[in-house]
């Protein structure tokens, strides 16, 4: 059997250390011990199938992740027809509360597998999971419930946004250097495709069988079944890694490295751009185009909404690979570039209402963000090889103290940039409000991509040519 052995119980039923086919040794609690995944030998010995495993179970617990954390952009569509009185500018903190939580939890998220390690973070961050969906099934029963107490389950969903950072900080360490791009990509589309599955599957299941009636309740009760199997996959599948644990001093020292905030702000451009429009998306076409935001399939309601999430999701592991074969930095800057005229188009169609036209400029821009997610992620590991001293850091990670560094980096960048899923609703829903129109707050997004794109060429390409180093 390929991969790590089983822990084997000693006489009284503690567990005791035991070696895997890599050379590797097992600990109590799954912890593994002398892992080395640039050691071709324990890689191709069995390390591989290790990294595959955990990576499977990793994506799933993420992919729920993103399904709660998605569920009120699309509920919040249905509540008027469920009965509920909101205004615009509720409806739109309703969309956005789940990301500004999110955001702020994946600080101590990303902190957590250094801490506890990921198969055991990964285990709690599932369970949490069950808060916000059982409280949604709860609260939208009753039309009456006052918009505080939504705002307040809303916010609870955020716990699902935190799971990325903990699951992209741990997975980094499974992988080696050339392939973490593809690896860091899967792992991230694997959870972003959740987004798309809300999105497609909760319009589906509130309305099929439901006559007159919405079964609005089964938008969170349909995901328990789901989080309670991520619990025990990731107790029986995953592992701790004692080369991930640190003092969280130790990690807490890259946030005085400047490169952590120049990259956060990239990130933003990127990741919190398919988050934030993934987000309200199912209202703009809602509101823009509703005779084309739905559709009847027999009893049943498919909403098209889906279809950004999916487009930007599929498209995320091709920016990693394509960062792996030619770097980061270039990929990231042709997104941009994409990404500005993707915003440029959507804006111009929104006051030519055609819906064609209008759908395909934003799947334009879902897949352009997607590829700029993986190609900025790509580089992250990079930078802080190249940082470390490592003259080839495109191709190895540096010493422990860069990999760590650059794991507390990817979480603490995905941090900053799920700040985007609550800054992009905001700013539609202030440009509905004040201009009448979202066009106006297309066009703010159209300066931020390109001020994104100045920097990064002004930055990392300067840089990765002078130092001789694809970034």
């Amino acid at each position: 059997m390929s991969g790590l052995t089983t822990l084997t119980p000693a006489r009284g039923g503690t567990p005791t250390a035991t070696s895997g086919p890599a050379g590797l040794t097992v600990l109590p609690g799954r912890w593994v011990e002398g892992w080395d995944p640039e050691d071709r030998a324990q890689w191709e010995g069995g390390g591989k199938q290790v990294a595959d495993r955990n990576l499977r179970w990793s994506i799933f617990a993420e992919f729920l992740g993103f399904c709660v954390w998605q569920l009120w952009s699309v509920v919040v569509v249905w509540l008027p027809a469920a009965g509920f009185e909101l205004s615009t500018g509720q409806l739109f903190w309703l969309i956005s509360m789940p990301a500004l939580v999110g955001a702020t939890l994946r600080i101590p998220y990303t902190l957590a597998v250094s801490r506890f390690g990921g198969r055991n973070w990964t285990i709690v961050s599932a369970a949490l999971l069950l808060l916000p969906t059982v409280a949604l099934a709860v609260v939208v029963q009753h039309p009456g419930t006052p918009f505080g107490v939504l705002l307040g389950v809303a916010a609870l969903a955020g716990v699902g946004g935190g799971n990325f950072a903990s699951s992209m900080a741990n997975i980094t360490f499974f992988y080696p250097q050339r392939r973490k791009g593809w690896a860091l990509g899967l792992n991230a589309a694997g959870g972003n495709l959740g987004a798309a599955v809300a999105q497609l599957a909760v319009p589906v299941v509130v309305t099929v069988g439901a006559g007159t009636v919405l079964n609005l309740p089964l938008a969170g009760w349909v995901w328990v079944p789901l989080v309670l199997l991520a619990v025990v996959g990731a107790a029986t599948r995953m592992d701790n890694l004692t080369a991930a644990r640190a003092d969280v001093s130790a990690v807490l020292a890259v946030l005085r490295e400047p490169h952590l905030y120049v990259m956060s702000l990239l990130y933003v451009a990127t990741f919190g751009s398919f988050i934030g429009f993934a987000g309200v998306f199912p209202k703009l076409l809602a509101d823009q185009f509703p005779q084309f935001s739905a559709f009847q399939v027999g009893s049943a309601t498919l909403s098209l909404a889906f279809l950004g999430a999916l487009v930007g999701s599929l498209a995320r592991p091709y920016g990693g690979r394509l960062a792996d074969r030619f770097g980061g930095t270039v990929v990231t800057m042709g997104a941009l570039s994409v990404m500005a005229l993707g915003a440029l188009g959507v804006s111009r169609t929104i006051e030519l209402a055609t819906f064609p036209v209008f759908l395909g400029q934003f799947l334009l821009l879902f897949a352009a963000a997607g590829i700029g997610n993986g190609s900025t992620y790509r580089m992250v590991p990079t930078i802080f090889a190249l940082r470390a001293g490592e003259r080839e850091a495109h191709h190895r990670p540096g010493d422990v103290g860069a990999q760590r560094a650059a794991s507390a980096a990817l979480g603490l960048i995905s941090a900053v940039g799920a700040y985007g899923g609550f800054l992009i609703p905001q700013a539609l829903g202030r440009s509905q409000v004040v201009h009448g129109t979202y066009e106006v707050g297309m066009l703010w997004f159209v300066g931020a991509y390109a001020v994104a794109l100045a920097l990064t060429a002004g930055v990392y390409l300067r840089m990765s040519r002078r130092c001789g180093v694809r970034i």
